[in-house]
Order: structure tokens, then sequence, then C-alpha cells
């Protein structure tokens, strides 16, 4: 059953959005400045650290990221054309392709954490007592797992 969208639930959907937006964009400035790449190399780079292996088919980083198909695949160009990933075939199936992270790609996530982990205390968590980050925790949480 949807609710009607009152001025409450509209505010603070919007504030979820501007706190999001203004943070990651404070962040990539300070990136910027320190001369390193952008988030969402981070996160692609990030997922594939993650992964079994260092390695995941297209479709498998597709699910991981916060990216199109189509803009996930040019991003994945530009980072193995940097030597940060390279494209291998799939082990199990020869007609896949994995991607998989180089040591280049692992030596720029640890030039990224600093930073980006900065960024994330100074603008985010540090505004919050441990009680408020359970609470949030708990409240993203249930919005995630709504049906």
């Amino acid at each position: 059953m949807s609710r009607k969208l009152s001025k409450p639930r509209l505010a603070a959907w919007r504030g979820l959005l501007t706190v999001q937006a203004q943070v990651v964009a404070k962040i990539e400035r300070r990136l910027a400045a320190e001369g390193l790449p952008a988030l969402m190399w981070y996160d692609v780079l990030f997922a594939l650290h993650e992964a079994a292996g260092k390695r995941l088919r297209m479709s498998e980083l597709a699910d991981e990221v916060l990216l199109s198909r189509s803009g996930l695949t040019r991003l994945v160009d530009k980072l193995e054309a940097g030597d940060y990933l390279r494209r291998e075939n799939c082990a199990t199936d020869k007609r896949g392709l994995e991607v998989v992270l180089t040591e280049k790609g692992t030596q720029v996530l640890r030039e990224v954490w600093p930073v980006y982990s900065s960024g994330i205390s100074e603008w985010f968590s540090d505004s919050l007592s441990d009680g408020e980050v359970a609470e949030l925790t708990r409240i993203l949480d249930k919005i995630l797992h709504a049906e």
C-alpha cells in the first residue's frame, strides 16, 4: 500500500539525495585535487578487489556498481587502457569474458582510500553519534529490503 507523498516524506527523500550528492561532490573534488581518479573508478576496482580471484564477469560487475551497462563498458575500456584491469576469457565459458584487477589497479585503490575515507569521516560520519549511525543503518536497511 502506497502512502500519500506528504511534505515531510518528500523532504526526507530530498534530504537523502542532497546529502549523498553533496558529500560525493566534496570527495570527488578532493580526489581531483590530489590527482586521483574519480569515485566510479574506485567503485569498479573495489568490486573486483572484493571478488573471488579478483575477477568478475561484466554482468556481475554491473550488478556491483551503480552504472548502466553501456556506461560500465566505457569505464572498463578506460580502466583497461590504463592497465588498472584486464579482460580475460572466462575459464568456465569460453564465450564469456571476465574483468580482472591488476596490480596497478590494486595500487590505485591504496592511494584513493585514505582520501575517500577521510571525506566519509569529515562530511558524513563525524556528524553522527554512534547511536545515530546505528539508527540510520537500521532505517536504510529497512528501506533496502522493503517490498
